[in-house]
């Protein structure tokens, strides 16, 4: 079953990029190595801070839309419910786990 992702990344500065994807792993490491030009190679967004999982793509899409709707102060509050030190979520990938990555 296909499953989609709705992310936030970050910079040094807490910057925040809300996206979306089938492939986390792969978009991470898009982002992280400035693959695509545009807000995030820009701005140096290379941290993972929060994701969720679904397998309903039209949700997904919801989902980031209404989270790029919020104020800063209610998206920081999402990331600190799951990741109050905001470590980089994808350290813990190893290369060969494709525990993210979609069928």
């Amino acid at each position: 079953m296909k499953r989609y992702y709705v992310y936030i990344m970050t910079n040094k500065s807490r910057t925040l990029y809300t996206g979306v994807t089938s492939n986390l792993q792969r978009r991470v490491y898009e982002h992280r190595h400035k693959l695509i030009p545009g807000f995030t190679s820009k701005y140096n967004i290379t941290k993972l801070v929060y994701y969720e999982e679904t397998q309903d793509v039209r949700a997904a899409i919801a989902r980031e839309k209404q989270i790029k709707g919020w104020l800063r102060v209610k998206k920081v509050a999402l990331i600190e419910s799951v990741n109050p030190g905001w470590d980089d979520l994808s350290l813990c990938w190893d290369e060969g786990d494709s525990s993210l990555r979609s069928e």
